[in-house]
């Protein structure tokens, strides 16, 4: 069976927020992706989105159709191993943003894969090997007021509004105060949210290792799923080792990799619990399956960062496969207004779509209006 691509199309769109979230080092005003479309000379549209890399989007557009698409335009879109040894060479100039080639990859890597599931009209997760049919819905949140260290009424009032969504978890952000308060922080959620809702906490690599680990300790007694990238980045797979074995709290990362091997090392080295690689930072779910095979093999859990629309097929595959991250609707109104048939959240948990391919059908007003390209 053969079906060639006719057409690459790689769409910038770009969404304001309503309000500017603050992590540990960085903030976000608006939310922008990249909608890569891949037609076939059968006329299956294979099409989604990828990405949230507002300084980068206009270089991953461009890889995408002067790079990538003369590359494989005319190749048999199940040829996937041939495809990706015709495009990941453009990660090996080492004085270019590799960072730029890989996004642009998994843009095309995450289309491709969708034209394989509607053309053998199945859908990914079960093309993939997984029987997993819904996933636990983990709420990314618990963003820093501006000017306040400890702002108790906003963290009781976003902890019962994600609970009110239907989420099993949150994943709360800690990292960009001092130990102390952020211990303060998460013990207000805590208690917000009684003993039953799952609370993971993240540092986006904002403590240092001593502050980590009196943070960690600290909060032992929250009953915490895991610590997300406790440690600066310059020493972090060395220091998240030490924090796992001396707070007893299960420890992830891997969000801040692009390479596959370099997870597979966090985890053969002791390092981690959990790892959650970001396929669209990473060169697509080609890549993301080598490292959810690995964890699967060394007995690990597998996360995924973010992306929704591209994760729950990824994650319902793999056989440790955790929790679909997903975020407020205003901190990610694409997730919300970008999918026409979004499934709800129900107890906790996400069905996994079933249609063919990512199983969504995408909402063409939406995009048409905030596109960047008209």
């Amino acid at each position: 069976m053969q079906s060639r691509i006719r057409s690459v199309e790689a769409i910038p769109v770009k969404m304001p927020l309503n309000k500017i979230y603050k992590g540990s080092n960085y903030f976000m005003s608006h939310r922008v992706t990249v909608v890569t479309r891949i037609t076939t000379e059968d006329g299956v549209v294979g099409e989604i989105y990828n990405g949230d890399e507002i300084d980068h989007l206009d270089a991953i557009i461009s890889m995408i159709q002067n790079d990538i698409a003369p590359r494989i335009i005319g190749e048999d879109i199940f040829d996937m191993n041939g495809i990706w040894n015709k495009i990941y060479p453009l990660t090996f100039n080492i004085l270019a943003d590799r960072k730029v080639a890989l996004n642009a990859i998994a843009c095309v890597d995450s289309a491709l894969y969708d034209s394989i599931g509607k053309t053998l009209n199945q859908p990914l997760v079960k093309l993939w090997g997984g029987t997993k049919t819904s996933l636990p819905v983990m709420l990314i949140g618990g963003y820093y007021t501006e000017g306040m260290d400890v702002d108790e009424k906003t963290i009781v009032a976003d902890i019962e509004s994600y609970m009110e969504m239907g989420v099993a978890a949150c994943k709360f952000k800690v990292g960009g105060r001092s130990p102390e308060v952020d211990a303060k922080r998460v013990e207000i959620a805590r208690k917000a949210a009684g003993d039953d809702f799952i609370l993971a906490v993240d540092a986006n690599q904002g403590f240092e290792r001593s502050d980590a680990l009196k943070f960690a300790l600290a909060v032992q007694k929250f009953n915490i799923r895991w610590f997300e990238e406790p440690c600066r980045w310059s020493y972090d797979k060395a220091a998240i080792k030490d924090i796992r074995m001396m707070s007893g709290i299960p420890v992830a990362a891997g969000q801040s990799e692009v390479s596959p091997a370099v997870c597979i090392e966090m985890m053969t080295r002791g390092s981690i619990d959990v790892c959650n690689y970001d396929a669209s930072w990473s060169g697509g779910p080609t890549v993301w399956r080598q490292v959810a095979g690995a964890a699967a093999a060394l007995g690990l859990e597998m996360a995924h960062h973010e992306e929704p629309q591209i994760s729950s097929h990824l994650l319902g595959a793999a056989p440790t496969g955790t929790f679909l991250e997903v975020f407020h609707p205003d901190r990610d109104p694409m997730f919300y207004a970008m999918i026409e048939d979004r499934n709800p959240f129900i107890n906790g948990y996400y069905e996994i779509p079933n249609a063919p391919g990512f199983g969504i059908k995408l909402n063409w007003d939406c995009i048409n209006k905030y596109r960047l390209d008209k």
